[in-house]
């Protein structure tokens, strides 16, 4: 796949998620509205109720108290003077012809009442009877008038304890938002008009107390005086309440989260599979450029054998000779670092490991290398000053990583200067030894440092010939070095040189 295909399906997949998000956002800020907008609608209708409940037990008050008066004044003046026969009224109970029920007292004299009855008849009487209800009607009407002045008088000068306590408050507040479905919890104060706060409960704080989430409402707004008190109402578990209504929306966008997260790692793959096929293709380019050299010495020596005259020459075969022992050396060695591309498929390396003195082996490495520099024109110079040098490595391996590091360091050599190469060993601390290798090449470039110990990356001065390769001798250095117990860092500053540090645990057999 193109890399410019793979860069439209994940810019085409960032934009569907986008989207996705977008709308799971708008739809859940919709109806946190929604939520908001019915929980004030309930609450504000809970208050006017409660309100109304508390009018509704004052004007209950101010009507059993002239019940009781009007009781009391019946009872004491149910005898009138000194007539026995003179009673205080007589109580009729009836059902009019339009289904109105009715109780009628007629005060007066016995004697009256009964020729009321006997002289005109039972429609002479009905007529009495609707005259006197009518009378008693407007006269009972007169008297509620003069009940809802006395509540207005006197109610609005009661304190607002008495007329509104908490306990009361409370309940009806209680009441009223379970009965809309509002089961949260709930702080309230009574205020009056100046602001004052006549009582509230116990966890109230005016302080602390969210203005948005305050809910106000006038306690007997109806009173002439003017001095409303005012019932406020705030819910400390407000936004959890809302929230948790729409907890359904938390595991979509979890698993939103989830896909966005596949989504990403896929295209993260996709690029890194991208870039190991080029490191593989260039791989498979520079190994048969590597292959291709050895075979063609060989093959045109093999050709140079089946002439005659060369075969007469005895420095000829010698020189022959040398020629294919070289090419078959180097072409082993190719093959080597091939077979090492098995070693990073494994989780653990198979190493035999030995005490090894490091300064020896280094030193040998240095000698068997010094022609190769001194061909360039450079110099290799050994400073081998570690007191202990005994590490516990694969004696094999360890040659391959000093060799290999050395190597790059003639690979990637200046132009402009001679070569110079510094190998250092130092006791670093009681445990362990450092190893240094330091040229003055053309360095790495500071986003290449990042990334020269990975499989098959090369820097981009290896397009040149002579530094041709496959990518993977300094991966092939860092695992080793991993396996082997020890690290190994590198610092380099472009056209100035680099230096690898290794260190490793001293042996303690």
């Amino acid at each position: 796949m193109k890399k410019q295909t793979i860069w439209i399906l994940a810019i085409v997949m960032a934009i569907a998620f986008l989207g996705l998000l977008c709308i799971q956002i708008f739809y859940m800020r919709n109806i946190v509205q929604i939520r908001y907008e019915q929980f004030a609608q309930g609450v504000r209708q809970s208050l006017v109720a409660v309100s109304q409940r508390l009018e509704q037990d004052e004007a209950r008050h101010y009507l059993e108290d002239d019940v009781r008066q009007v009781e009391m004044s019946a009872l004491m003046s149910q005898y009138i003077g000194d007539n026995p026969n003179r009673l205080g009224g007589i109580k009729y109970s009836f059902t009019t012809r339009t289904g109105l029920e009715a109780d009628l007292t007629i005060k007066g004299d016995i004697s009256e009442i009964n020729n009321i009855q006997t002289s005109g008849g039972m429609g002479a009487h009905y007529r009495s009877m609707q005259d006197a209800y009518r009378n008693r009607y407007l006269y009972q009407r007169d008297m509620l008038d003069d009940v809802i002045l006395n509540i207005i008088s006197k109610s609005s000068n009661r304190p607002i304890t008495d007329r509104a306590d908490s306990t009361r408050v409370r309940r009806y507040l209680r009441t009223e938002l379970d009965t809309l479905g509002l089961k949260v919890p709930f702080e309230f104060a009574v205020a009056n008009h100046a602001g004052t706060i006549m009582y509230k409960s116990p966890n109230y704080q005016a302080n602390t107390v969210d203005h948005d989430n305050m809910f106000i409402q006038a306690l007997f707004p109806n009173d002439v005086n003017g001095t409303n008190n005012y019932l406020k109402v705030y819910f400390p578990t407000k936004n959890d309440y809302i929230f948790s209504s729409i907890s359904f929306m938390v595991p979509a966008f979890a698993f939103t989260f989830i896909l966005l997260i596949i989504f990403v790692y896929t295209i993260v793959v996709a690029f890194r599979q991208k870039k190991l096929t080029e490191m593989k293709n260039d791989f498979i380019n520079n190994m048969t450029h590597e292959f291709k050299t050895p075979i063609s010495s060989i093959s045109l020596a093999a050709q140079m054998l089946n002439d005659q005259s060369v075969r007469k020459s005895p420095a000829m075969l010698q020189q022959i000779s040398t020629v294919i022992t070289d090419e078959t050396k180097r072409l082993r060695f190719q093959v080597e670092k091939v077979l090492q591309m098995s070693m990073f498929d494994r989780q653990k390396a198979t190493l035999r490991l030995e005490d090894v003195d490091a300064n020896a082996a280094i030193f040998n490495i240095v000698n068997t290398f010094k022609l190769k520099v001194e061909k360039y024109g450079g110099t290799i110079t050994a400073n081998l000053d570690a007191m202990d040098a005994i590490v516990n490595v694969d004696e094999m391996h360890f040659t391959n990583v000093i060799f290999n590091l050395l190597d790059n360091a003639v690979k990637y050599r200046s132009e402009e200067r001679p070569l110079s190469l510094t190998v250092t060993s130092r006791d670093l601390d009681d445990d362990n030894l450092e190893i240094t290798i330091a040229d003055n090449g053309i360095g790495i470039k500071r986003d290449d440092l990042k990334k020269i110990f990975e499989k098959f990356y090369r820097v981009s001065t290896g397009n040149r010939h002579d530094v041709k390769g496959f990518g993977l001798g300094l991966a092939y250095v860092k695992k080793m070095i991993d396996e082997l117990g020890g690290t190994i860092t590198v610092e380099s500053e472009y056209n100035i040189g680099t230096k690898f540090i290794i260190i490793l645990p001293l042996s303690k057999n």
